[in-house]
């Protein structure tokens, strides 16, 4: 039906027969001529009808915005002055000589270049809102990722393989999607949170390099930028260690931004322990654009008069921190009242600080209300410390570690971004060297920090379940800007030290069979020593086409509560499907919630 696309009309062209198809991008009548815009997939070009040149001038008087047209006509250079730079068809149109209405448009439900749709109406008509230009770039650059990541791999000798939808539940932190079984009256299979047992088990057959763009599913809790359905891309390779596999990913992730946004990434990709991200970044995800940091001062508040600093500084788990702002001497009280709110948020009870106006003259030098409750050479002993100038605002943190990790933390990055401060660049780090385990005080419990099926150091193998609050996993987390959009480890291949690690979860020796039981067995069948990384494909784009949210680079996204209001999923089923599948609600299901969401 076509012999070019839109938007390969161009010079080389002229004079020539072309045959167009595609949406009606806009429709302007100049009273004697029409200019119809019209576009595809690959951009948009001008097409004029003139009653002089053709018949077809009455037929494109009746059309309309996003009408589906076939267009043929002969390209010329447009009349001097009416050339348009921003298009690439921009220095031709094409002269109507026939034209054919493919089909009509209703008027739509919002313009395609209105700037603020709400996000529900966006999903509800996705189909339109994905005609929009910076969603198809989106998309489109979505697929450049894929096939680019999908090149270096098979390069590298990596076979891309599918592994199951339908599997075995074995919730390990968020809950599965549960699908019934119409067969076996009762019995459930799973959605995949990952792959992670399947990957390990092609290693164990032998495959060595394997990886797979996979659907993943986790019931979590509502959060703003979840998604029920996401896809990773899932890696695994045997007779590699971690400093091999995090090699390869560095070059296989340079290899993609060069590729696909010609920007070049720093080699090698620094890193950072996990101890040392969380001392100086308050994060194990730092942005290291930003060039703030937090420095302890714990040690110095062990002895001053001043029980907000004293008890968390001597207290086992608590943490006194400075973060300095330079030039923040600046801001007025309100924009540290501001701030002190903000960092509320994250638990902080308030937000002490000390403006530095001429730190050699020591106390006289600095303004702050706490000032009466630091000694002099604690005073000098933090200046010192924390390199302070003149100009300079001190803020300080004290609290549990995680309270001041996660508010200091947060300020970093916010007084970093409000005072324009942040690099313009991309800024990759490993975080290393992760401890194995967390403890849960509400259940009483170890869990495993990052999955239980990795490794632990090699000098902690033995005695994992032993000592748990001091293991050291062999696991590693890539983070861009800030962002975590990858997370692996070296397997445990040996089935005593994969036993041991249950133990120290609590999973006793029956619960372990009843889960894993699978992936016990293949253990004993000469296991090699693997290890993987999975990438979050949607937060990786989302992040090269500086998107807020991964619902703008997936195609066909859920809210952020979990729905789709195009197709008004989830929905009720009727009594036939629920009879077949051996299931009986245990009260009505209302459809207000879901009916709420979708408004």
């Amino acid at each position: 039906m076509r012999s070019h696309f839109c938007g390969q009309v161009d010079e080389t062209l002229i004079e020539q027969e072309v045959s167009l198809c595609g949406w009606v991008h806009s429709y302007r009548d100049h009273g004697g001529l029409i200019f119809i815009d019209l576009r595809d997939r690959e951009g948009i070009v001008q097409v004029v009808f003139d009653p002089a040149e053709s018949n077809a001038f009455s037929i494109a008087e009746s059309v309309r915005n996003e009408y589906v047209l076939q267009a043929r006509g002969r390209v010329r250079r447009r009349p001097v002055g009416t050339e348009n730079p921003h298009l690439h068809t921009g220095q031709v149109e094409v002269v109507g000589t026939r034209l054919e209405i493919l089909n009509r448009s209703e008027v739509l439900p919002f313009q395609l270049d209105e700037p603020d749709v709400s996000e529900i109406v966006r999903l509800k008509y996705r189909y339109l809102d994905l005609r929009r230009e910076t969603m198809h770039q989106n998309i489109r650059l979505r697929h450049r990722v894929t096939s680019t990541l999908r090149r270096f791999l098979e390069e590298k000798g990596f076979i891309e393989i599918e592994t199951p939808m339908l599997t075995k539940s074995t919730p390990e932190g968020a809950r599965d999607y549960l699908v019934p079984s119409r067969i076996y009256a009762g019995h459930f299979f799973a959605l995949p949170q990952s792959p992670q047992i399947f990957k390990q088990i092609l290693m164990i057959a032998g495959f060595e390099r394997y990886y797979q763009f996979a659907r993943c599913f986790r019931d979590e809790d509502l959060r703003a930028d979840r998604q029920p359905e996401f896809t990773q891309l899932d890696i695994e390779t045997a007779f590699l260690d971690e400093d091999g596999i995090m090699e390869l990913m560095e070059a296989m992730m340079r290899n993609l931004f060069k590729v696909v946004l010609d920007e070049e990434l720093p080699d090698p990709f620094p890193r950072l322990t996990y101890a040392e991200a969380l001392a100086r970044y308050g994060t194990d995800r730092p942005d290291l654009r930003v060039p703030l940091e937090l420095v302890d001062v714990g040690d110095l508040m062990q002895e001053v008069d001043f029980k907000v600093f004293a008890q968390p500084a001597k207290r086992s788990g608590g943490r006194v921190a400075v973060l300095r702002l330079p030039n923040g001497g600046e801001l007025t009280r309100k924009v540290i009242d501001d701030y002190t709110a903000f960092v509320a948020n994250y638990g902080a009870k308030g937000l002490a600080y000390i403006k530095v106006k001429e730190p050699s003259k020591g106390r006289d030098g600095l303004q702050s209300p706490i000032l009466k409750f630091l000694p002099d050479p604690v005073i000098t002993a933090i200046l010192e410390r924390v390199g302070a100038q003149s100009g300079d605002l001190l803020f300080f943190g004290a609290d549990h570690a995680a309270v001041v990790n996660d508010s200091l933390g947060a300020l970093r990055v916010k007084l970093s971004a409000d005072r324009g401060l942040t690099q313009a660049a991309w800024q990759p780090v490993w975080i290393v060297e992760f401890p194995m385990f967390e403890y849960d005080a509400n259940a009483k419990r170890w869990t495993a920090l990052h999955h239980p099926f990795t490794a632990p150091k090699e000098k902690d193998a033995s005695h994992v379940d032993i000592d748990p609050a001091n293991a050291q996993s062999r696991a590693y987390d890539l983070v861009f800007n800030g962002s975590e959009i990858g997370g692996g480890s070296i397997r445990n291949h040996r089935l005593d030290v994969q036993q041991k690690v249950f133990a120290a979860l609590g999973i006793d020796e029956q619960e372990a069979r009843e889960r894993f039981g699978f992936l016990l067995e293949a253990l004993k069948y000469g296991a090699p020593p693997h290890g993987g990384i999975a990438f979050g494909l949607d937060r990786i784009v989302a992040m090269m086409v500086g998107a807020a949210s991964i619902r703008e680079v997936i195609a066909f996204p859920k809210t952020q509560r979990a729905v789709d209001p195009m197709t008004e999923a989830p929905s009720i089923v009727d009594d036939t499907q629920l009879r077949e599948l051996h299931i009986r609600l245990r009260k009505p299901v209302g459809t207000t919630d879901t009916k709420k969401a979708l408004s």
